[in-house]
């Protein structure tokens, strides 16, 4: 059970006593969560500080929330942040009428002016995966990955949003529809990609795509033999847990292009792994979609379909510079079984089979993995 007590005005040691006394009559015996609401708090002084200081010690779930920046600022060069839960309140930001940038399944990306733009997350409960995504968005800035960092979380209506400051940024999905050429962009993205793929973290340090993964192969053992199904689950677990960072969701919606510095975004899909996980998702955004709707990709994207299918071939005959055809076409048959593996799962698990469309989708991968799971000796490059 939770209690909101509202603070208001300015808190010094003129009034801090009797709002003391008014807030511990409120009160009462009360010992569950005890939230103290500052969005109409103009001013607190080291006398008010006291009396949230003693609020805390008499119930310790005390916390506070929709600070100013203002009264933050106090609680924050006092220490108060770091020995209790305290939290700003979220500026009111619209979208109405705003350029769509990129879409996935977590959220909306829009710009909202030439120097900015803001992800809108779906869900309503998205704050933890809002403050996770900064936190990651950090880290791989830090070890020199080139990422734009969100700097404020704010409320568009019911849901929330990460803004970030990108300066006329555009995608290369934008800048593919601008004219530019295919072939170079790849190249670029290439460049990030294995910037990325030459990150090593600690054990640990980031989730295992091995273990989401071996989720999605264990749920498809009902629609597959049980010689097909001991097949894919080998393959997945002889997949060896590397070190590698791995982006997750990598297509030209995320890469945005600034002053000529090529940025990621949509960070939250960070994880760790064999890059052979990287390229089921790249597969999946450039082609692997259109299993069933051939339009899936270049709607989701944004560009033709031919340089949908330019863009995946470029990405591996880059990527796997030097080797032979044969070699890259393993690498994509490898990434295609994983790619449908996960859509199975996806497709039946959210959708079911009800609708046709659905229907079809799931009946494409699981054929496709029943066709191809017993020639592939391994997933690994």
């Amino acid at each position: 059970m939770e209690k909101i007590v509202k603070l208001s005005g300015r808190i010094d040691s003129a009034n801090a006593p009797d709002i003391e006394q008014a807030i511990n009559a409120e009160i009462g015996g009360f010992d569950g969560e005890l939230t103290l609401d500052a969005a109409e708090l103009e001013y607190i002084s080291s006398a008010g500080l006291r009396v949230v200081l003693r609020l805390k010690k008499a119930n310790s779930t005390t916390k506070i929330i929709n600070c100013s920046s203002e009264v933050y600022e106090i609680f924050d060069m006092t220490g108060f942040t770091e020995m209790m839960s305290i939290s700003k309140a979220y500026r009111e930001l619209s979208v109405e009428g705003c350029e769509i940038i990129g879409e996935g399944a977590n959220g909306v990306v829009y710009r909202t002016d030439p120097d900015t733009i803001v992800k809108v997350y779906k869900s309503p409960d998205s704050l933890a995966e809002i403050h996770n995504e900064r936190e990651l968005a950090r880290k791989a800035f830090v070890m020199g990955i080139p990422t734009a960092i969100p700097y404020d979380v704010v409320r568009v209506g019911d849901l929330y949003g990460s803004v970030f400051e990108l300066l006329n940024a555009k995608s290369f999905a934008k800048l593919i529809n601008a004219g530019a050429d295919v072939e170079s962009l790849a190249k670029q993205s290439v460049e990030i990609l294995k910037t990325m793929h030459a990150t090593h973290l600690k054990p640990g340090e980031l989730p295992s795509k091995k273990e989401e993964a071996l989720i999605w192969a264990r749920f498809c053992l009902d629609y597959l033999s049980e010689e097909e199904g001991k097949k894919l689950i080998a393959l997945f677990e002889a997949v060896p847990e590397t070190d590698t960072m791995l982006h997750g969701d990598y297509h030209i919606k995320n890469i945005m292009q600034q002053n000529g510095e090529n940025l990621l975004i949509d960070m939250d899909t960070l994880s760790q792994g064999h890059p052979v996980f990287e390229f089921a998702a790249i597969y999946g955004a450039y082609e692997g979609f259109g299993c069933v709707d051939k339009d899936n990709p270049s709607q989701f994207l944004g560009i033709p379909d031919e340089a949908c299918k330019a863009f995946w071939e470029y990405t591996l005959k880059y990527y796997f510079e030097g080797e032979s055809d044969e070699f890259i076409q393993a690498v994509a048959d490898k990434a295609k079984l994983i790619f449908f593996t996960r859509i199975l799962r996806r497709t039946l698990k959210r959708f079911g089979t009800d609708d046709p469309e659905h229907k079809a989708l799931a009946d494409f991968c699981l054929n496709y993995v029943k066709d191809n799971v017993m020639k592939i000796d391994s997933l690994t490059f």
